[in-house]
């Protein structure tokens, strides 16, 4: 296993608000516990994520689905396994988001698993993850489908987490780590650490070559 770059942060080295915000981690998750207790070395640093978070991401004015496809589809991008691996709670209770789309991210635009309003949402994630130009036939395409405070929440959103995963995929931290014993939000096969040592040692492990760059451009 890679070594671990930034420690995690003791439970009783944390107050009482960030304690039950750690338990709500590992209740709920995205984020699980890990990446919130790294981020407790600066309580500053963790409170922004954790106040973010909630509400840009579980909560505003777009619906939530939407942006989980968006998330899932910075983590192939980026291929931050650790977020890679999670799914929302929120999102999997609503029906939206089905396991078996997931694989199709890359690939979205000659995917039959999307609708257009979901591609127009992925188009806008790409063209913010691989710096793709755009015109007016890709912003004509978003206004179609959302209100201008939809696209400014969805992007700060994709940003936020492009940024933050970006960076998770260099501390080689890994789930079941701490606060560990359950599963909230875990994708099916990771949901306790042996069974997501079995999934990562498959061939067909997504993570297990390199990321490719988006296959559309971004004015389709």
């Amino acid at each position: 296993m890679a070594k671990q770059r930034i420690s995690y942060v003791a439970l009783d080295r944390m107050d009482a608000a960030m304690r039950a915000e750690m338990e709500r981690c590992q209740r709920e998750g995205t984020p699980r516990p890990e990446s919130s207790a790294v981020r407790a070395h600066v309580p500053a640093c963790f409170w922004f994520f954790a106040n973010s978070w909630r509400d840009i991401f579980r909560n505003g004015v777009l619906e939530h689905p939407i942006k989980e496809l968006c998330r899932l589809y910075v983590s192939r991008s980026v291929q931050c396994e650790y977020c890679g691996n999670q799914r929302s709670v929120k999102a999997a209770q609503s029906g939206a988001v089905i396991e078996d789309h997931v694989k199709d991210l890359l690939n979205f635009e000659s995917s039959k698993n999307y609708d257009d309003r979901q591609k127009a949402a992925l188009a806008y994630a790409e063209a913010i993850v691989w710096h793709l130009q755009t015109d007016d036939a890709f912003w004509e395409r978003l206004n179609r489908h959302y209100t201008e405070a939809e696209l400014v929440e969805l992007g700060c959103m994709i940003g936020l987490t492009l940024g933050q995963q970006s960076w998770l995929r260099l501390l080689n931290i890994e789930h079941h780590q701490v606060l560990s014993g359950t599963d909230a939000s875990m994708a099916p096969g990771f949901e306790t650490a042996q069974r997501l040592a079995t999934t990562k040692a498959r061939p067909d492990y997504w993570a297990a070559g390199p990321a490719k760059p988006p296959s559309s451009t971004a004015a389709e």
